[in-house]
This record gives structure tokens, C-alpha cells and sequence, in this order.
């Protein structure tokens, strides 16, 4: 990751840097608006990100720089863009492979006719949500809940309001604790900045960040039972080899991140091999059986979010730019040095449910603040040092993931449910229970703190 060491000066209050972050802030109005204005999201951003570091380029040509500095800071940047994009698309790829063997409409399905209870209904769906997102993108997996939702509960606009609102907290909060599940958490654990294995450890926060208001809301939940439906979707031949292959490509990013040191993204593209490697079996074997249906892998690859990854090129490209100006030591200085990790870390949950968490976190990372408090700083004592780190990468990693919840717009998971749901779930009907959720919030912050605080030094961290 880009480090604020590397930043050559400060132009934060040159005409230049004023201008480029006037750029980023209309930008992002932009993106926040993107359903009103009907403006894909990527497009201003990465508008943005050309003329952020166009300004970047002549702040210092004016100081007298030479033109290579800045060529070499773009590729820098560029680097962590594309260490992220290759590792999405591999992902994607495989979401959308599994999507084309009907295993979500399966699911979605078996939930839909199974007459369950609408209570019985909300806590599945919560559960699944929780469960599922880990692997698969929060995204992915509110839209998978919601049409359940949206199925069971028609007619029934409090329970779908309210279970939308639940599978939101659920999908954010799965992902918080796992490496796979959000983009955030991908950067963090990219970056080094927490072990694999130690992002468990957010397991039991999050769990606590859904299970609040999870059932602090189910007390407004109808008891009436809806009519049970009938569907039947049949799973398309390789669905169960799609999944294992996945599971086999996660493994392979693990170990060749944890064993060889190499970086996630050549896991993820050894297992897009794999997939290959199986469509082209495919190929071979329906020589011989006529049977055998054959696939394009290349369909799955047209197929994954791109306005999604476009938008990740823009923002980091833009985050990058700021850097480069100066704005992100200003920042890290006012948050975790003034204010300290903790209110700092907290603080950062909050803006992501106005922001995007992903901007907010790559933020963060660039600024690479010093996560221990100065009186544990002060004792030169490495394990302690390291543990307050830790401790502090997992607070702002859980609280980035989480903290989109507070609002329907803070995520992308309850911006895609309003549209599904529309006219049903609202971003009104999620600040009636925002004090809920607010608890769910606070609630993990402070078990993370119970269970993983560092014995010594911990107080006014």
C-alpha cells in the first residue's frame, strides 16, 4: 500500500490541491446520487481520478519536481488497483458461474415454499445472510435474502421493511470477519495488516453487531403466517463441481498468501485455471457424449459487476491523488494522533455510513497510522506494540464493515434492496430503527474490546 511517507509535499492549500478536492467531493455527490440522476457510478469517479491527478501533475511541476516523480507514484498506485481488480474478477467470475447453475435461484426457491412463518422467515434469511456473506459478496447475498423477502412478504410492508433492514445489518456484518467478505476486509488482509487466521476474531463483534437488532425488531414482526408458494427450479449440470472449484480457489489465495507469500491474487487466478481447465473438459468430453453441455467461460467473465470494478479504479485512483497532495497526512494527523486509534477507528464507521467504506478504508491504509497509543510506544516493547496494532486493524476493519448499517445508504448491499424493494424498504424506514441498529453497533465495538483489548496499555488507546 501507498504510505503517507512517500508523499513529497504538502498542497493542500496550493490552487491545485483546493481544486482537485473540490473534484473528488462533486464526484462523490455524483455517486451518492446515482440512483436519482440514473448516472452509473463509476463514470464520475474515474472523470475524476484523470483530472485529480492531472492538477496532481502540474502542484508539482510547479514546485520544480521532476515529471518522473509523479509517473512512479501513479504506478504505485495503479499496483494496488490492480492487485484488487484481478482478485475480483476471479471472484465474480465464479459468483456469476454458480448464478448460471441456478444455485441462488435454488435456494431462493426452497425459502420461498417452504411456509415457513413470517417470523421464522426473518430469521432465516438474517442467518443465511450472515452465513453466506463471508464467501460471497455482501451484495450478492442482501439481493439473494430480499427476493425472498420481497416474495414471502407481499403485502406485508412491515415485514418486509423490516426484514430488508435486517438482512442489510446481517450481510455487513458477515462480511466483516472475513477476508472474502467485503472489500474492505480484502484490502486490509492484502495490505498485512491482520493475519488470515486473526480476522476471526471479529466473529463473535459481528455476530453481536446483527443479533441486537436483529431481535430487538422481531418483536414488530407479524406473527400471521403468509401463503405458502410453490416453485421448482432445477440445478444445472456442475453446479456442485462450480462450488468445490471455488472453495479450492479461496484455499489456494489463502495458502499462497500465508505459505508462499505471494499475493492473494495469484490464488484467485490459479483458480480461474481451474475453471478454465474444467470448461475445456467440458469441451472434450461432449466429443464423445452428446449429452454434455458445454460452457464459455468467457460469458462469466462479461458478466461480473464492472460498473463495480471501474468504480474501485476511480476511487483508488482519487484516494491516490490525495495522497499525493497532502490531504491524508493532514487527516491521519487530526484522527490518530490528536484524537487517538480508538475514537479515530470509531469515528471511521460512522463516516462509512455516509461514505462508501471502501474509500474511507483505502483511506485509512494510506495514511498507514501508528495504531499504538505513545505510552505503550514508549516502552519499545514489540509484542505489545504489535498486539495493540492488531487489536487496532481489527476495530477500524470491523467498524468500516459495519458501520454502513446505520444508514440505508451506507452500504451497497441496502442501496440495492431500496431499489428492489422499493416503496417498502426506505431509507426512512431504516432510521426508525437506526437506534437499533446504533446498539448493534456500539454492542460490538465494545465485546471486541472485552475479548480482544491488549491486557496493558489498552486504556486511552
Amino acid at each position: 500500500m501507498t504510505t503517507l511517507a512517500t508523499t513529497f509535499a504538502d498542497f493542500t492549500d496550493s490552487t491545485a490541491g483546493l481544486a482537485a478536492l473540490g473534484t473528488f467531493v462533486v464526484a462523490y455527490l455524483l455517486v451518492i446520487g446515482e440512483d436519482l440522476l440514473h448516472l452509473r457510478k463509476s463514470k464520475p469517479v474515474i472523470l475524476a481520478a484523470s483530472v485529480i491527478w492531472m492538477l496532481t501533475a502540474l502542484a508539482y511541476s510547479g514546485a520544480g519536481v521532476e515529471p518522473d516523480h509523479v509517473e512512479e507514484r501513479i504506478k504505485h498506485h495503479i499496483a494496488d488497483f490492480a492487485e484488487l481488480f484481478l482478485f475480483l474478477l476471479v471472484a465474480m467470475t465464479y459468483i456469476s458461474a454458480i448464478a448460471q447453475r441456478n444455485v441462488f435461484m435454488k435456494l431462493n426457491a426452497m425459502l420461498v415454499s417452504a411456509g415457513f412463518g413470517f417470523r421464522a422467515v426473518y430469521w432465516t434469511t438474517g442467518l443465511l445472510a450472515f452465513v453466506i456473506s463471508p464467501i460471497a459478496d455482501n451484495l450478492t447475498t442482501a439481493l439473494l435474502m430480499g427476493a425472498v423477502v420481497t416474495a414471502v412478504g407481499r403485502g406485508n410492508k412491515t415485514f418486509v421493511g423490516l426484514s430488508c433492514i435486517n438482512v442489510v445489518v446481517a450481510a455487513n456484518a458477515g462480511g466483516a470477519f472475513s477476508p472474502f467478505g467485503d472489500i474492505t476486509t480484502l484490502l486490509v488482509w492484502k495490505s498485512g495488516k491482520i493475519p488470515f487466521i486473526d480476522f476471526f476474531d471479529l466473529l463473535v463483534p459481528s455476530l453481536v453487531n446483527w443479533l441486537v437488532p436483529a431481535a430487538l425488531m422481531s418483536f414488530a414482526i407479524p406473527k400471521a403466517k403468509p401463503l405458502a408458494l410453490t416453485e421448482d427450479v432445477e440445478l444445472k449440470d456442475g453446479w456442485l463441481k462450480v462450488i468445490i472449484l471455488f472453495l479450492l480457489t479461496i484455499t489456494t489465495a489463502v495458502l499462497f498468501h500465508t505459505v508462499l507469500h505471494l499475493p492473494p491474487f495469484m490464488g484467485m487466478m490459479t483458480g480461474l485455471g481451474f475453471y478454465m481447465l474444467y470448461g475445456y473438459a467440458r469441451v472434450v468430453k461432449a466429443r464423445f457424449f452428446e449429452h454434455v453441455r458445454v460452457f464459455d467461460v468467457f460469458e462469466n467473465v462479461a458478466e461480473v459487476e464492472w460498473d463495480t470494478l471501474l468504480f474501485f479504479f476511480g476511487v483508488i485512483m482519487c484516494v491516490g491523488g490525495l495522497t499525493e497532495l497532502g490531504y491524508l497526512a493532514i487527516a491521519s494527523q487530526y484522527l490518530y494522533s490528536d484524537l487517538g486509534a480508538t475514537t479515530a477507528n470509531v469515528g471511521v464507521g460512522l463516516i462509512s455510513a455516509v461514505l462508501d467504506n471502501v474509500p474511507v478504508m483505502f483511506a485509512v491504509l494510506n495514511m498507514d497510522p501508528t495504531m499504538a497509543p505513545p505510552e505503550v510506544l514508549a516502552t519499545g516493547a514489540t509484542e505489545l506494540i504489535d498486539a495493540h496494532d492488531v487489536y487496532q486493524w481489527q476495530l477500524v476493519t470491523l467498524t468500516a464493515g459495519v458501520g454502513g448499517s446505520l444508514l440505508s445508504v451506507g452500504s451497497a448491499a441496502g442501496v440495492a434492496l431500496m431499489g428492489a424493494a422499493r416503496g417498502q424498504y426506505t431509507f426512512l424506514v431504516h432510521m426508525r430503527w437506526m437506534w437499533a441498529v446504533a446498539l448493534g453497533y456500539v454492542g460490538s465495538i465494545w465485546v471486541h474490546h472485552l475479548m480482544h483489548a491488549p491486557a496493558a496499555g489498552s486504556a486511552g488507546s
